[in-house]
């Protein structure tokens, strides 16, 4: 899993959102969360790709993996 992902593009993502404060711990789990959220996508979309006799991993099939 990625650990050196930065901050600073999640709290833009939170003030678009609409918050005007977010702390350092809230962004730090925020990073966690969607660190763990994409492993589980990507490894979904590796298995649809294989599904399909394919190495390459298409649009669709993280689209797929994603619902």
């Amino acid at each position: 899993m990625v650990k050196d992902f930065p901050l600073l593009p999640l709290e833009k993502l939170a003030r678009q959102a609409g918050g005007e404060r977010i702390s350092a711990p809230a962004l730090r789990a925020l990073k966690e969360i969607l660190l763990e959220i994409t492993d589980e996508v990507a490894r979904d979309a590796i298995k649809m790709a294989e599904h399909a006799n394919r190495i390459t991993i298409k649009r669709e099939d993280v689209v797929l993996a994603s619902r």
